[in-house]
């Protein structure tokens, strides 16, 4: 059921993010000259491609290194700890250089979609590796 319930949340998520992306990077193709418009969407288009593929591989690569080293459950625990307490100053970080980042926001997306993706159909968890090495010690 959690893992239903994360993988329909990525889903909402990632086209969320993607309609602000492309929002975002709408008004700054506005500004554009109107030959530059197309050379810079094809540019896009390109982009986006190369970066869901490279999403994809530093997710995958991470998990394979993740796998060799299972976290125990109290080392899982303390490392999502830390990433709550440092998630609201990257949100407040993250507001600022969005803006200076719309002229690529789409390929950014579409690094984040790949990485989701890949993050989310796996065949297990590195955390669930290690809760169950912990529970057969």
């Amino acid at each position: 059921m959690r893992r239903t319930g994360t993988g329909v949340l990525w889903l909402v998520v990632p086209a969320f993010f993607c309609f602000v992306s492309l929002s975002l990077y709408s008004g700054f193709r506005e500004a554009l000259p109107s030959g530059m418009r197309t050379v810079w969407d094809v540019a896009q288009a390109v982009a986006g491609c190369v970066g869901a593929v490279w999403g994809w591989i530093v997710q995958r690569r991470a998990h394979r290194g993740d796998l060799l080293d299972p976290p125990r459950p109290g080392r899982a625990r303390a490392a999502r700890r830390a990433s709550v307490r440092r998630s609201t100053g990257l949100a407040v970080l993250g507001r600022g250089l969005v803006v200076i980042a719309a002229p690529v926001m789409p390929a950014f997306a579409a690094f984040c979609v790949g990485w989701s993706v890949a993050a989310l159909t796996v065949r297990e968890y590195p955390t669930e590796v290690g809760a169950r090495r912990a529970v057969q010690e």
